[in-house]
């Protein structure tokens, strides 16, 4: 593989990352993080590092001539003048830059005789600065559960294909194997049918995951977790991999709507399907989130395994609602997590180790990989197909007129193509954005429209000396309040994510990395309803000046006020600029300040939805309420591309039971 940059553009990664530096201390050398960039975008390829090699030329003309060749203080100021407090949206976007150089010199990793080798590490430098701790040295005392792995619920791998043993014909192909195209596939699985599961990522089971951070990223994630919509002003996150985004994301199972952990005066997502058009048996999707729970041993969490930044988000929003005027937030709901994970209060319960963004080392995550995707092969026969592109659907006509699909386009992972029949049917559960761009290229129209995002963005606080433990040492995500037209989650990230959601500049950030110990964090969710759509293969979405920055700025408020109300001596907000909030200031009209563009603050999302939404009427969605796309027999989509509207919760546990609403209570063949 040739070399992912060339000597110019290391030359300006090195200056540039001293310069993010300056008067910082490293624990490493600025080559070294260069060679930590080098391997991740070697691995990571195609597009994405086509766009970093652009990134890079424009912003070194952006910093001026011969920036290599200035001294450290002279590029620093640079930066701070044309990148940190530039109001420019290109040279917002370039200031992004930042938070993959501190990532690759927070997710440094020893080279060992193993992948992964945490012996290697037991004194990484840059660990040892900050203060952490691997799992395989944390001590755990009575009461505590073991990091140590789970094994037997893995895919056995003589059910995963190659080239040459994939079949030439099956009798339903199911394109993805995350949360919705596992469940669908163990559905027509289980009454009879052959079938093929396609999944463009690779085969990666617990045992070969690990906690190398900028690894996994580069292996699990799509685009190595560094996928953005076309103005840069979201990053999303998405696995790709066997058992998609299951495998690398924090378990949260939120039912919508659910009694007594909703917020009474949240919109009734159900209800508001309704009235668009895309009505839902209610009760019938009920029934199926329990078969789900059942399967996963979905539950709240043991507080144990959130003992330290849990409850700071808990006991902070009780502090904080005591006082409030608001008698909307003396409706939310505080709560634990529930999970798929453990199950809890079993010896396979989650070992908290706090990794679980890039996937359970230790297989104790009921992800797909885990469940519906090993008993779809064990006990029915389907067989997983990894490493390989749904290119289209090949249509022929049926009987009454419609298009019928008769097979699907594989690209293989040596890059050659082969048609393989589907005799009976396909199901399209790529995610959001894969399955618009292949539904588009299979001729279909109307996809990729009114797609809604989950987005979430950090609020960091430093706690007083010997407050509240180390927050790294438990699960990442284990509280949120439920305020209505928003949600508040704690979480907290190992050293890599975490210095990449980090704001701050220079010394600042090394500062407040330093301080890994003593602060906690949480972030805001709230819902952007249908603003994106998947254009070219990419997706477009802005958010609406006076709707959404309204509430985005009221709820980074709210959250900052909770963490003072639990103690915090000073707050930072995910903001470019890196501002410091303190207990003094005026915390609304900071953020009214502060925020008045998307490109002000770093923004992601893990849950896009929408795209090929339900509609009982195929002028306004693309698939009907059974989830067969209109104008075909025999195509269902079962992912979360379907949903209608937003449904401002975590979307784990609601594609799941869409995949079972659409395939696991009758032949949706028939």
């Amino acid at each position: 593989m040739a070399a992912p940059f060339n000597f110019g553009q290391l030359k300006f990664l090195k200056a540039l990352t001293e310069a993010l530096f300056h008067e910082a201390e490293m624990a490493i050398s600025a080559d070294q993080v260069v060679a930590n960039i080098t391997d991740l975008f070697a691995k990571v390829g195609g597009t994405k590092l086509d766009e970093i090699r652009l990134s890079l030329t424009a912003t070194e003309i952006v910093l001026g001539p011969l920036f290599a060749l200035a001294d450290v203080e002279e590029r620093a100021r640079r930066i701070g003048n044309r990148l940190q407090n530039s109001q420019i949206d290109l040279f917002q976007d370039m200031a992004r830059l930042r938070g993959i150089v501190y990532a690759c010199y927070y997710g440094h990793w020893q080279a060992g005789v193993e992948p992964g080798d945490q012996d290697a590490n037991a004194a990484n430098p840059v660990h040892r600065q900050i203060g952490f701790t691997l799992p395989k040295f944390r001590a755990r005392g009575a009461g505590e559960m073991p990091i140590e792995r789970v094994d037997g619920r893995e895919i056995d791998p003589a059910h995963i294909l190659g080239a040459a043993t994939l079949g030439d014909e099956y009798d339903v192909i199911v394109i993805g194997s995350g949360a919705g195209g596992a469940v669908a596939a163990h559905g027509v699985a289980a009454q009879g049918y052959k079938v093929l599961i396609v999944e463009a990522g690779p085969f990666y089971p617990s045992p070969r995951i690990n906690h190398h951070e900028l690894d996994m990223v580069a292996n699990l994630f799509k685009h190595g977790a560094l996928q953005t919509s076309t103005n840069r002003d979201f990053v999303v996150f998405q696995g790709r991999c066997v058992g998609g985004s299951s495998t690398i994301n924090n378990g949260i199972c939120l039912r919508v709507n659910e009694a007594g952990r909703t917020h009474p005066d949240a919109v009734d997502v159900f209800a508001k399907w309704a009235s668009v058009g895309a009505p839902i048996d209610a009760a019938a999707f009920h029934q199926s989130y329990d078969v789900i729970q059942g399967r996963l041993g979905i539950a709240p969490i043991e507080p144990r395994s959130g003992r330290h930044n849990g409850p700071h988000l808990l006991n902070g929003w009780h502090a904080y609602a005591a006082t409030s005027p608001d008698p909307k937030d003396q409706r939310a709901v505080a709560d634990w997590f529930a999970k798929n994970f453990g199950p809890p209060n079993t010896p396979t319960a989650c070992a908290y180790c706090g990794f679980c963004n890039t996937g359970c080392a230790y297989g104790r995550r009921m992800g797909m990989a885990q469940t519906y995707l090993p008993d779809a092969c064990r006990d029915h026969g389907a067989r997983i197909l990894p490493g390989t592109k749904a290119d289209r659907i090949v249509w022929q006509t049926a009987i009454d007129g419609r298009r019928e699909a008769e097979a699907v386009k594989l690209i293989l992972p040596d890059g050659s193509r082969v048609l393989v029949r589907a005799r009976v049917g396909v199901i399209v559960a790529g995610g959001t954005i894969a399955s618009s761009k292949l539904l588009s290229r299979s001729d279909i129209d109307g996809t990729g429209q009114r797609v809604s995002l989950n987005i979430a963005s950090p609020v960091v606080a430093l706690m007083p000396p010997g407050i509240g433990g180390d927050a790294w040492d438990e699960d990442q995500m284990a509280t949120y309040v439920d305020c209505g037209d928003f949600l508040l989650e704690s979480h907290f990230q190992p050293p890599m994510a975490m210095a990449s959601l980090m704001p701050g500049w220079f010394a600042d950030h090394a500062a407040r990395m330093q301080n890994f110990g003593r602060v906690h964090s949480a972030g805001i969710l709230f819902p952007a309803d249908r603003r994106g759509r998947v254009k070219d293969g990419k997706l477009k979405f802005q958010l609406d000046k006076a709707e959404d920055l309204p509430l985005l700025r009221r709820a980074m408020a709210t959250l900052t006020k909770v963490h003072f109300a639990a103690g915090a001596l000073e707050c930072y907000p995910a903001l470019t600029k890196g501002q410091v909030v303190t207990p003094g200031m005026d915390v609304d009209a900071f953020f009214e300040g502060a925020i008045e563009e998307a490109d002000d603050v770093t923004l992601s999302s893990s849950h896009p939805h929408g795209g090929n939404a339900i509609n009982e009427d195929p002028r306004h969605g693309v698939v009907d309420p059974e989830c067969r796309v209109h104008g075909t027999t025999n195509v269902l989509v079962t992912d979360a591309s379907v949903f209608p509207t937003c449904i401002r919760v975590n979307a784990q546990w609601t594609t799941m039971a869409m995949a079972h609403y659409a395939t696991a209570r009758g032949d949706p063949f028939r």
